[in-house]
């Protein structure tokens, strides 16, 4: 089965009559998910996608309308925390952002509305959520994970396509794979996505892809001593990464000796966590 989306998720694409919107809706859709609304504003009244899926200015007439109990977000990152805010305030349970550049500032106000609407953020700067078979929020390709009971979550894009396809060719299927994003300032942590995979009955075991910057793995490697029942197995980049060098996302930067790789590593075999030395090695420390 799955966490956060499945066959039953009704998804509206904000952003979809751009580039990116709308190439990654036709995407989704033909992956199976079920796509219900568009939000574009000023271009309300629209059909995009073979005149499937209409289109709506605001959030809310979009919600009420179709039902939407999710939402991805493909806007410009001036415009990206404005629109998180605008889903959240429209009701949307689980929002998925995936503009990479959100200034921290309008990340902070937004996480924090968020919050006070219950509303749960994936991102920004990730790519999405996918549940093999069911359904796909985002960008993660559909085609490189199988269904099946390791679940995934982690904060490089790249690594995520890198390890799925790896436990892919060794017949090894994912129940869900969350791309967290690796801003300073997202919705959603390692340690929340790694408790709904403790309490998910349909996960047997996790993948949790990390690498350098802030303290995230640590934190992690502390709840999965203390709460976690299931094997864990863990990949962290960046052993060889220069010092006071951002590697890949906003937030990993090594800085006055913290979030090194090295560390991470350390914690996580500390709380007992089998950690692979490559990517490519994820299927065997898994099997």
């Amino acid at each position: 089965m799955s966490i956060l989306v499945d066959k039953k998720t009704r998804l509206l694409v904000q952003g979809i009559t751009g580039r990116e919107g709308f190439f990654h809706a036709t995407q989704m859709m033909e992956y199976g998910t079920q796509i219900v609304a568009g939000v574009t504003p000023g271009k309300g009244g629209e059909w995009v996608l073979d005149g499937k899926i209409p289109v709506f200015d605001t959030v809310v007439g979009a919600a009420e309308t179709t039902g939407a109990n999710c939402s991805v977000i493909f806007v410009p990152a001036r415009f990206a925390a404005d629109a998180i805010l605008e889903a959240a305030d429209g009701g949307i349970p689980l929002i998925v952002c995936i503009t990479e550049g959100v200034p921290v500032q309008d990340m902070m106000q937004a996480r924090s509305h968020i919050t006070q609407h219950g509303s749960r953020l994936i991102g920004p700067n990730c790519p999405g959520v996918l549940t093999p078979g069911a359904s796909k929020v985002g960008i993660i390709p559909g085609n490189i994970a199988i269904p099946g009971s390791i679940g995934v979550v982690s904060r490089s894009g790249t690594l995520t396509y890198e390890v799925l396809y790896a436990l892919q060719r060794k017949e090894l299927g994912v129940s869900t794979c969350v791309g967290i994003g690796g801003d300073p300032i997202n919705g959603t942590s390692f340690l929340d996505v790694l408790a709904m995979f403790e309490d998910d009955p349909h996960t047997d075991q996790v993948v949790l892809i990390g690498e350098i910057g802030g303290t995230d793995e640590e934190r992690a490697a502390e709840f999965i001593a203390d709460h976690m029942t299931k094997p864990v197995a863990a990949f962290v980049a960046g052993m060889t990464a220069p010092a006071d060098k951002r590697m890949g996302h906003a937030g990993a930067i090594v800085e006055g000796g913290s979030g090194l790789a090295a560390d991470k590593i350390a914690a996580l075999k500390s709380a007992g966590v089998r950690v692979a030395e490559h990517p490519d090695l994820i299927p065997e420390v898994v099997a």
